[in-house]
C-alpha cells in the first residue's frame, strides 16, 4: 500500500482559495498579506496537516545548519564526547548527523556521506586522514579536529589535550610512588601517539630515567594492550609499572594480567589515558589521565559555529590541560614493600 501523500503549499492554496506565492509570503513571516489572508491560511495548514519544510527553507539560502561528526564505532571516549556535541549544538541552533569509521568503512568515505547529504561543517574525532587529506577537506568544508593537532598553516580548527604533559603527569606518580622500571605501550600511528610517546620519554629523562625507558609498539585497543601483556609476561626483566596509550589498551593489559595470575597493582602498576566511562566500572578502577571531553566536543561544536556564522573568523588551535585521576591499578612497587 503506498504511503500517503503528504500536503504541498498547492494544496494549501487551493484550500485556502489564495495564490501559492501568497501562500509562501505566509509562512515566511514576509509583509503583503493581510491578516483575514494569513489566518486562512494558516486554517487551511493545520486542516491539511501541512508543516513547512524548514530544511528545505534552508537550502535554499544555502544553509543547511548540520554539522557533520565523524566517530569511531567502539571508542567509549568518543562516546562520551557525543551528548556535548548535541548539547552544544542544539544550543547554537545547530543539527547533528553523526557517521562512523570502521574496518570496512573508512574515514574518507564517512566524510563523503556527511558531504553528500549537505553539512556544512565537520566535526571529526580522533581523525587518522594523512595531512594532504585534511588540506584538501579544509578548502571544501569548515572543519575541526578533535584530539589532533591541524596541518600546519591550514584552516581548520583544533582542540586537543596537552599530550605530552600528561604523560609526564602519569610518569611523576609512578615515579613518586617509587616506580625506576616503567614502560610506555604507544598509541603506534594514531593520533597524537608520537606526543605521547615523546612526553613518556621526556619525563622519564626528567627523573634520571632515560636509559630505562622502554617503549612497546601498541595502538588505541584492546588488542594492543593484550599483545603488550604477553611480551611483558614473556620478558626477562618486566617493569613494576606501565603507561598505555588510552584506557581501551590499558583494559586490554589489565585483562590479560590478571587472567594470568599477575597482580595489579601489587606486582604491576598500570596507567591509562582519557579516563572514559570503562575506566571508572568498580572492577576497573583504572588510574588514568583524564582529557575533559565535554570541553573538547563543545569547543569543537562552537568553532565550527563561529566560522559558519563568520567567514572572517580565525581557525584556532586549543590546548586543554589533562588531569591525572588516581584509582586502584596503581600502587608502590613490590621491592619498596618488603
Amino acid at each position: 500500500m503506498a504511503a500517503p501523500r503528504r500536503p504541498t503549499m498547492l494544496d494549501v492554496a487551493a484550500r485556502a482559495g489564495v495564490p501559492r506565492a501568497l501562500v509562501s509570503i505566509v509562512f515566511r513571516d514576509r509583509p503583503g498579506a493581510s491578516e483575514r489572508t494569513r489566518a486562512r491560511v494558516l486554517a487551511a495548514a493545520e486542516e491539511l496537516g501541512y508543516r513547512p519544510d524548514g530544511a528545505a527553507r534552508l537550502l535554499a539560502r544555502g544553509r543547511s545548519r548540520t554539522v557533520g561528526v565523524v566517530t569511531t564505532v567502539g571508542e567509549p571516549y568518543e562516546a562520551d564526547m557525543l551528548e556535548s556535541i548535541y548539547d552544544e549544538a542544539a544550543r547554537l541552533g545547530y543539527d547533528v548527523l553523526l557517521s562512523a569509521r570502521t574496518p570496512t568503512h573508512p574515514e574518507a568515505d564517512a566524510v563523503e556521506g556527511l558531504l553528500a547529504h549537505r553539512c556544512e561543517a565537520l566535526v571529526l574525532l580522533g581523525p587518522t586522514l594523512g595531512d594532504t587529506a585534511l588540506t584538501a577537506l579544509a578548502g571544501r568544508t569548515t572543519v575541526a579536529l578533535v584530539g589532533r593537532a591541524a596541518p600546519a598553516g591550514e584552516a581548520m580548527d583544533s582542540l586537543r589535550t596537552a599530550d605530552d604533559v600528561g604523560l609526564r603527569q602519569a610518569v611523576d606518580h609512578l615515579v613518586g610512588l617509587g616506580h625506576r622500571a616503567v614502560a610506555h605501550v604507544d598509541g603506534g600511528d594514531g593520533p597524537n601517539a608520537g606526543v605521547r610517546r615523546d612526553g613518556y620519554r621526556d619525563a622519564m629523562a626528567a627523573h634520571g630515567l632515560g636509559a630505562s625507558a622502554r617503549v612497546l609498539d601498541g595502538g588505541y585497543d584492546e588488542q594492543a594492550g593484550i599483545a603488550a601483556a604477553r611480551a611483558l609476561l614473556d620478558a626477562p626483566d618486566p617493569p613494576t609499572a606501565v603507561v598505555a596509550a588510552n584506557d581501551r589498551c590499558a583494559l586490554g593489559l589489565l585483562d590479560t594480567l590478571r587472567r594470568s595470575g599477575v597482580d595489579v597493582p601489587g606486582t604491576l602498576s598500570v596507567v591509562g589515558y582519557n579516563d572514559d566511562r570503562l575506566a571508572r566500572l568498580a572492577h576497573v578502577d583504572l588510574t588514568t589521565v583524564r582529557q575533559d571531553a565535554g570541553a573538547l566536543a563543545r569547543g569543537a561544536v562552537r568553532a565550527v559555529a563561529t566560522r559558519l556564522d563568520d567567514t572572517t573568523a580565525t581557525p584556532e588551535d586549543r590546548l586543554l590541560p589533562p588531569d591525572l585521576v588516581v584509582r586502584g591499578t596503581t600502587a608502590p612497587p613490590p621491592c619498596s614493600r618488603r
